[in-house]
């Protein structure tokens, strides 16, 4: 087993890491291309320094180590600024907004059309035509107060 350790160098390094790497490629789970990065760094050092089977695997060891906090802030989702922030929230991006009701409010509840949806409403007693605005929503219920 040792022996198999000391014929560690450098081409087995490479080998080893894009053999890993095709792996990833075949059976992507983003886990073996760090493991990949870490052979190639490894190898390419034993490149330029005669180094010990005992530090080529401490190497391999604490590269493939520091590879997860590495992934881990490389895959952190970043905002898109493009994207909608109301996607999925289709009542607080009426918040706030005015409207012109089509039907009058009557004893507190009434209904308002917006775009190609009836929301119902309520708020105060108001008639048809008055600009309204939204102050509150709760699930597919709108709150209402003169605008």
């Amino acid at each position: 087993m040792t022996d198999m350790f000391v014929s560690l160098g450098t081409w087995n390094w490479l080998i080893f890491g894009f053999i890993l790497m095709a792996l990833e490629v075949i059976a992507p789970g983003v886990f073996l291309f760090w493991l990949g990065l870490a052979a190639l760094l490894v190898g390419l050092i034993s490149f330029a320094t005669v180094i010990s089977w005992q530090i080529q695997l401490v190497m391999f060891a604490v590269f493939a180590a520091a590879a997860v906090p590495v992934w881990r802030r490389l895959a952190r989702s970043k905002p898109d600024e493009n994207a909608s922030p109301f996607l999925n929230k289709r009542t607080e991006a009426l918040l706030g907004r005015e409207f012109t009701l089509e039907k009058p409010i009557i004893d507190g509840n009434g209904t308002m059309r917006i775009g190609d949806t009836v929301w119902r409403v309520a708020g105060p007693d108001t008639p048809a035509g008055t600009r309204v605005k939204v102050v509150q929503v709760d699930g597919a219920n709108l709150t209402v107060a003169a605008a």
